[in-house]
């Protein structure tokens, strides 16, 4: 038998898989259509090379669903816990047990690929230089050479990449001393285009971790896309995302609760300082998590792919423990 596979190509959890069968594969070829009426057999006899081609080239599309999902796991006192198994977990998928879980790891040392987005707008001048001193011992302390990658982005009414990936935490940190704040502040939009112009088109060489530090107030006053657009853009690219509030008042007043509502829609977690010291000890508790994840890929019941959005719930079998992943994804259009 003469079996030739095409180009395979991933478009989130879909995967097209063209086959082209020569003539000779008469044993796994499918049945051959009868005809409805005349008309098809005399298009064929009128066109015996369109009759040919008809025979010899088959085109098989054959659509694999498999989710994958990075998650934390905390006891009740907030600790990680980083030594469970696959069937410590129950994986709810639209609301339906998931039908099989391909591979399940705990992932203390996957590659990353972070984005440091920073809020360079007028709102936040008076504190900015701590931030950016706190940004840059975060990068120092958690990429490391040929392994990670990190980027840097400001913004204030438009984004500036002041550092593309690179695992140099030199050049990293000259791209966040780069920033300069000033303007309004465009949040939304911002993440928006970091998750599908960077963190979405990336191609890393095995599995990494993508996740975005998003550094700012929480006031939005410019933005072109809503909040929750920029979230269903960080939820297709597969993006985890931290905010660290920069009001510095412990009161989680309405743009906190922005930024909570981004990082538990993503399956990351909102830090809110207290006072300005307490930013680098946000980094450094997502520095840590960042470390003490599970990543698993299941393959859901009941899968359409219709681009619709499905639910994502992981269960810890022990009481006492707490879950935290993202909360859905959009399924392919095939």
């Amino acid at each position: 038998m003469k079996l030739r596979a095409s180009t395979l190509l991933t478009f989130g959890f879909c995967l097209l898989l063209p086959l082209v069968l020569g003539q000779n594969s008469s044993q796994s070829a499918p049945a051959p259509t009868v005809p409805q009426s005349g008309e098809p057999q005399k298009a064929a006899a009128d066109n015996p090379a369109a009759s040919q081609d008809d025979n010899s080239v088959t085109t098989i599309r054959k659509v694999v669903n498999e989710v994958n999902v990075v998650f934390t796991v905390t006891d009740k006192h907030g600790h990680y816990v980083k030594d469970l198994k696959k069937d410590d977990f129950k994986i709810v998928d639209d609301n339906k047990p998931a039908v099989d879980v391909s591979s399940f790891r705990a992932e203390t040392d996957l590659p990353l690929e972070v984005g440091l987005l920073i809020d360079a707008s007028n709102s936040i001048r008076d504190r900015f230089k701590f931030e950016q001193e706190a940004a840059i011992e975060f990068l120092n302390q958690t990429i490391r050479r040929k392994y990670d990658l990190a980027f840097v982005v400001g913004f204030d009414v438009t984004p500036e990449t002041t550092q593309d990936f690179t695992d140099n935490t030199e050049a990293l940190a000259l791209g966040v001393r780069a920033l300069r704040p000033g303007g309004g502040t465009a949040m939304y939009d911002a993440l928006y285009g970091t998750c599908r112009d960077k963190l979405m088109k990336t191609q890393h060489p095995g599995p990494a971790r993508k996740a975005i530090i998003l550094l700012t107030d929480g006031d939005d006053n410019q933005s072109h896309v809503t909040r929750e657009e920029a979230i269903e853009m960080a939820q297709r690219a597969e993006v985890v995302i931290y905010t660290i509030s920069t009001n510095l008042t412990g009161s989680n007043g309405k743009y906190d609760k922005i930024l909570e509502r981004i990082a538990d829609a993503t399956g990351g977690r909102a830090y809110v300082p207290f006072q300005l010291t307490e930013v680098a000890n946000a980094f450094s508790a997502i520095q840590e998590e960042l470390r003490s994840q599970y990543a698993l890929s299941y393959k859901p019941a009941d899968f359409i792919a219709d681009g619709h959005y499905r639910s994502i719930e992981i269960l810890a079998k022990s009481k006492g423990l707490h879950v935290r992943s993202r909360r859905g994804y959009y399924s392919p259009v095939q």
